[in-house]
């Protein structure tokens, strides 16, 4: 439906440019506008949706004022039905609805709540009472409490599964768990911005629905990735933002926070002018703005599914780096550079101050990165998506007809990273 609609407004608005010439180039232009308005409408998201569809809004707003005296306005309304079609035909075809193999039902299902994360999500949605409806054991985490060893315990006790309602700190800590015991888990999108079931395809607006998992959920494998010997599921920053983290009062002012962490972090003294870091092609560089080091590579700019992952199981770290300004340096097209590998290491003096799924540390240096590839058995609830928002959804408009084409084909249309990183076949510039 589409990829028809797309070829019906494109049609028209040459059919009425050629039939009523000159005047009709006029509406071959306001056709050209919707029709791109209407196509960053679907390849983007956030202000850059809401800017393209408000264009192609006011395209055919124009065309209609200015051509109403002349004919045109069924030509105008049958062009608007058609972008109209293809927009919502073109979203709900790039929509990820993975069907993942059936798992057996866990006997003894156990999920720890975290009554504080998300500013008390959980307690709000009623998730403990929602749990013990469905046989699932709720253990809550109070405060001071470790993590870690409440989830052991509560797997030496019989726990077969093993699911964490909280934010991806936590989420990182029960995952490890519950890999190093060969157990099945279900994230519970409890947290504040819940990137990483996001990410696996989980439902962030479902923390409720997210317990079926656990009753009668899919099963995926997925990478889990460690620094320096410490787990994480999303990514670590070094740079700007971890010195912002660093910082009493972050979570209540992050921007204004992260704004303030700037000079100190890259100033002369600066501890992100001190890391030292190698590229695949053997080139060593030192200072970085940013180092983001990903569990799977991030997908960076405007694009729809921008700030997610496509895939979370292609056992490879991402390397994003953004350098420091620098009034000399040969302008780029992007103001960061990426590349995949198994292993990344930083080189610094002093320790170095990190964020680890957004939780602050400090980590003795040398910082070392590897991916544990297929450790975490994952499971989904059913009705949920099963597959990150970018893992169909594509970059570039020659990319997404391909993409549209594959799925009216009946084939797959998911973008998923090479497993052959080719940053290791070219050197880096």
């Amino acid at each position: 439906m589409a990829l028809a609609a797309a070829v019906w407004v494109t049609v028209l608005s040459l059919a009425a440019a050629v039939d009523d010439f000159p005047r009709g180039l006029f509406l071959l232009v306001c056709g050209a506008l919707v029709a791109a308005g209407v196509w960053e409408g679907v390849l983007r998201r956030g202000w850059g949706r809401v800017a393209g569809l408000a264009g192609a809004g006011a395209a055919l707003t124009g065309g209609v004022l200015l051509l109403i005296d002349e004919g045109y306005l069924r030509t105008l309304l049958l062009l608007g039905l058609g972008a109209l079609v293809w927009h919502a035909a073109a979203r709900s075809a790039f929509r990820p609805d993975v069907v993942l193999p059936p798992a057996e039902r866990p006997r003894r299902p156990v999920v720890v709540v975290n009554p504080r994360s998300g500013n008390g999500r959980a307690v709000r949605a009623g998730l403990a009472q929602a749990a013990r409806d469905r046989g699932i054991d709720v253990v809550e985490l109070r405060p001071g409490e470790d993590l870690a060893a409440l989830v052991r315990s509560a797997v030496a006790a019989g726990a077969d599964a093993v699911g964490m309602a909280g934010g991806d700190g936590s989420q990182a800590v029960v995952a490890a768990v519950a890999a190093d015991a060969g157990l099945p888990y279900a994230c519970i999108p409890a947290g504040t911005r819940n990137h990483f079931a996001v990410d696996l395809g989980v439902d962030r607006s479902d923390v409720v629905g997210a317990l079926d998992a656990l009753v009668d959920g899919s099963e995926r494998v997925v990478d889990l990735a460690e620094v320096n010997g410490r787990v994480f599921v999303n990514n670590v920053s070094l740079g700007v933002y971890a010195h912002a983290v660093q910082r009493e009062g972050y979570r209540a002012a992050k921007v204004r926070t992260l704004l303030d962490a700037v000079p100190g972090s890259l100033g002369a003294r600066g501890g992100s002018r001190d890391l030292t870091w190698t590229t695949p092609g053997g080139r060593t560089m030192q200072g970085a703005a940013v180092i983001l080091v990903g569990n799977n590579q991030y997908r960076l700019g405007g694009a729809a599914g921008a700030g997610t992952r496509p895939a979370v199981d292609q056992g490879l770290l991402g390397v994003t780096v953004v350098d420091p300004s620098d009034g000399s340096a040969r302008h780029r097209r992007r103001p960061w550079r990426q590349w995949v590998v198994h292993e990344f290491r930083v080189e610094a003096t002093p320790p170095v101050p990190v964020g680890i799924d957004g939780e602050a540390a400090v980590l003795d240096a040398p910082v070392v990165f590897r991916v544990r590839p297929a450790a975490l058995r994952v499971r989904i609830a059913v009705h949920h998506p099963g597959a990150s928002p970018s893992a169909i959804e594509p970059v570039g408009a020659l990319a997404a007809l391909r993409a549209l084409a594959r799925i009216a084909g009946g084939g797959d249309p998911r973008q998923r990273p090479s497993r052959v990183p080719p940053a290791v076949r070219q050197q880096a510039r």
